[in-house]
């Protein structure tokens, strides 16, 4: 069974989340912040992220280059998740090393097409 961390501070977008890759044959961790996400991440490593971009603590691009600077292995596939939708912010995503890009709110369809083109559904 494939294996996803959904990082949001936002109970009900994780409760939602966690519902869709149910669905899809996921099991499912949560994480409220980035560090917290981190951390899971060094000890278990999912075969994919689903993650927000705005958290305190720390947020979905810090996470990313912690994840980067940590050499995780093997890397999960991150998918960002958030309501930012410019140009500049889907270009920084997957400079800082995200692989693909998802809006909120996102229904099942949205995100196994996502999670299909990242290679784990």
């Amino acid at each position: 069974m494939k294996t996803c961390l959904v990082v949001d501070d936002s109970k009900v977008i994780r409760k939602v989340a966690r519902h869709i890759l149910e669905t899809l044959n996921f099991q499912v961790s949560e994480a409220g912040d980035g560090a917290e996400a981190l951390q899971h991440c060094q000890q278990t490593s999912p075969d994919v992220v689903l993650l927000d971009w705005n958290m305190p603590v720390m947020s979905g691009m810090e996470f990313l280059r912690a994840l980067g600077d940590a050499a995780v292995a093997p890397r999960p596939k991150v998918v960002f998740c958030t309501t930012e939708n410019g140009i500049a912010h889907i270009k920084a995503a997957i400079e800082a090393g995200a692989d693909e890009y998802v809006m909120k709110p996102f229904d099942r369809d949205t995100l196994a097409s996502k999670l299909q083109i990242v290679g784990v559904c």
